[in-house]
């Protein structure tokens, strides 16, 4: 391009060759194509010729430079497997889209409550709850069903006899925890309560109680219910079930449920904001798989990573709101899901130590080998 103005002295007016690498020659095969998409009729012969010599050229820059070829080969070789993980991974996600869509949409008849519904009324901030997840249908990616898959492999024992629960593979975990509404009343309203963990996809998350189970799709969700010193729940009086605990418990377990929901409400928000502020959701799935590795190999009192992440955060729960005990700092570190479902009243390994008088109830089923 010439102009009146001067020429810079570093720009050199000077023509360049393009250099036959492996770009051009690719580019120029490209170019060819959409040519003769252009025109077919007049240009046919002379773009076969121009496309057969463009692939000799291409095969013998590949001869002359190994490093190359070895590289091509290597790609496609790790290419050919990963389609269809790729394929199985979008296949669950528009499950999880379906899923959520249904959630969303479904009809709701007032003054008509679902077995969720009578469920959810049950749960009290302070209960646990357990998934045995199906790893096939993990929406977070393949890492994520890979740690999956880890866990229930490692970190979950067949029954011998010691669990509270007969059946099931449960490697993940939640804590129900107050809702985020501070209307009056809404303490004591089913629909306000909530369920905190630690997924591979969202961090640290806290959804409705109600929503988190219809978006369930584990084969088996249990609930633990807690109980506290001198709390008479799901307890028989007078031969009818006391569904009002406030007309029956004295003061000093009036205390200890306040407490129990505030401390709660302090550690969600905690939590929350520290998982944001540090993107957990891009550790938690290397967490989970370097933890079940540990707990293989039996090094994990060297190392400061929790053996299961959702666990860890439960536990975590429990002792600051004073249900659980503190006995050393690793103690939540190193408890798998699987110790839930061992009293500790009566075993002292592989179980969860609550402080005396509080004690985890018999097991609810909430959920049992539920697909869609």
């Amino acid at each position: 391009i010439h102009s009146s103005s001067k020429r810079h002295p570093s720009i050199s007016c000077k023509p360049q060759r393009i250099p036959t690498n492996l770009i051009s020659q690719l580019s120029l095969s490209l170019f060819f194509i959409v040519r003769r998409h252009h025109h077919p009729s007049s240009t046919l012969d002379t773009n076969k010729t121009s496309m057969a010599s463009h692939f000799h050229n291409f095969t013998l820059h590949l001869q002359r430079n190994p490093r190359v070829k070895l590289a091509l080969q290597l790609s496609c070789t790790a290419l050919i497997p990963a389609v269809p993980i790729l394929y199985w991974s979008y296949n669950a996600r528009e499950e999880r889209r379906e899923r959520e869509h249904e959630v969303k949409t479904r009809l709701r008849i007032p003054s008509v409550q679902t077995i969720d519904d009578l469920l959810v009324e049950k749960c009290q901030p302070g209960d646990v709850i357990l998934f045995d997840r199906r790893c096939d249908l993990c929406a977070s990616g393949p890492m994520s069903a890979l740690s999956c898959v880890l866990g229930k492999r490692i970190l979950c024992e067949e029954d011998d006899g010691t669990r509270s629960v007969e059946r099931g593979s449960y490697e993940h975990c939640g804590i129900v925890v107050p809702g985020q509404s501070t209307a009056p009343g809404s303490q004591h309203d089913p629909s306000n309560l909530c369920l905190l963990e630690a997924t591979s996809g969202s961090g640290i998350t806290c959804h409705p109680l109600l929503t988190r189970l219809e978006m369930s799709r584990s084969r088996s969700v249990i609930l633990l219910p807690l109980s506290c010193p001198g709390e008479r729940r799901y307890e028989v009086d007078n031969g009818e079930e006391d569904n009002d605990n406030e007309l029956v418990l004295s003061e000093k377990t009036k205390f200890l449920k306040k407490q129990t929901n505030d401390e709660l409400t302090k550690f969600r928000d905690k939590w929350i904001t520290d998982s944001q502020s540090q993107q957990y959701q891009n550790s938690h799935t290397a967490l989970s798989i370097m933890g079940s590795l540990l707990y293989l190999t039996k090094l994990y009192p060297t190392f400061p990573i929790p053996i299961s992440p959702s666990a860890w955060l439960v536990v975590s729960a429990l002792q600051e709101c004073g249900a659980a005990m503190k006995l050393n700092e690793k103690q939540a570190q190193m408890t798998r899901v699987e110790d839930f479902t061992r009293d500790g009243r009566f075993y002292e390994r592989d179980t969860v130590r609550l402080r005396p008088g509080w004690k985890f109830l018999s097991p609810v089923v909430m959920r049992e080998t539920s697909v869609k």
